[in-house]
């Protein structure tokens, strides 16, 4: 149960900005981002039916239709399935996620965890993938910020349904793994307690960063790394605001994270450490998680991603944000 082996290093893709998530992207400026990471050494690369209602999927497949398949890993995504009917994307219900592809394709999504939808699901992406197979297979959202109170009965419908057929697949070698891949700690951590299936990995967004760690420092991580569970960090500058930008949490961001960022930044450039390059360390400092996510949808990006991974940043730096109480007393820090 671990995808270590599987992962060609510590610093993969995420494709959900592909999917016109804030802004419409012009195709030409999608496809040069991919291709740039591409010529960055990156090859992990995580998409979505959900990301712009297969936008993202096709624009990530028809760049890696011209490399060869086996030189990269690729993970996508099931729980929503896209038909060929369309709808007003800026009037989904997404729960706590209003409005964030309405750019994205009109295409209708149908939430849907059932084992039949499941692998609907597969073969639909593996068409807009322009690919033979898939590597790593999450289950996309069963959680709060998507269905509120009901949440738990999306849940239920994806232990019956997705968890068992994924979990199928993968002994039978179809796939390469399989896990959640969510923006709340609790889905988690009630798969952690189950006897069967058993995932491989967990795909945590926003909840392992430097502005959001606790909960998950609490029981996840420590139960994760003691069952061999690897975990992939997605969203390691929360939605932009550690890289920059304006979001957190996928919506314009509060006075009071605004605040906390500012002191980050006012003790990163006491030190000399680049922003994004103390957050992304900071993810990938826990002996739970494998590897850490962040999208672009600019190429320059993506050598600042890389750049900030192998950044030299000082010991007295992670001891001045524990002694300001910017992160945990006991949150794992880089070793130089």
């Amino acid at each position: 149960m671990s995808i270590t082996s599987l992962l060609p290093g510590a610093l993969g893709f995420g494709t959900a900005p592909l999917g016109n998530m804030f802004r419409a992207i012009p195709d030409e400026e999608a496809a040069a981002t991919v291709e740039a990471a591409w010529d960055q050494g990156i090859r992990y690369f995580d998409t979505a039916p959900f990301y712009g209602a297969g936008l993202s999927e096709i624009r990530l497949g028809d760049v890696l239709a011209g490399h060869p398949r086996d030189d990269y890993v690729l993970s996508t995504k099931v729980g929503r399935v896209i038909l060929d009917e369309v709808e007003d994307p800026a009037a989904r219900d997404l729960g706590e996620k209003g409005g964030l592809f309405e750019h994205g394709r009109p295409n209708k999504m149908v939430n849907d965890y059932t084992a039949d939808a499941t692998l609907r699901s597969i073969e639909d992406s593996l068409k807009r993938l322009r690919t033979d197979r898939l590597d790593i297979v999450w289950v996309h959202d069963v959680a709060q910020d998507f269905y509120g109170d009901e949440w738990l009965a999306a849940y239920e419908q994806a232990r019956t349904g997705a968890f068992r057929t994924l979990d199928r697949l993968r002994d039978e070698g179809v796939i390469k793994g399989w896990g959640l891949g969510v923006n709340r700690v609790e889905p988690l951590e009630l798969t952690l307690d189950l006897d069967e299936p058993k995932p491989d990995a967990f795909l945590l967004a926003g909840r392992y960063t430097l502005l959001d760690h606790d909960r998950a420092l609490q029981r996840l991580l420590p139960a994760a790394e003691a069952q061999g569970v690897d975990i992939v960090v997605g969203g390691p500058y929360s939605s932009g605001i550690l890289a920059g930008g304006q979001h957190f949490e996928y919506q314009k961001a509060p006075a009071e994270i605004i605040a906390k960022v500012e002191r980050i930044k006012a003790l990163a450039e006491r030190h000399g450490v680049g922003i994004k390059a103390a957050a992304l360390q900071f993810s990938l400092a826990h002996p739970a998680t494998v590897a850490a996510i962040p999208g672009a949808t600019r190429p320059s990006r993506i050598a600042e991603d890389v750049a900030a991974l192998g950044e030299r940043v000082p010991a007295a730096f992670w001891t001045d944000l524990r002694e300001e109480k910017l992160i945990a007393a006991d949150a794992p820090i880089p070793t130089a």
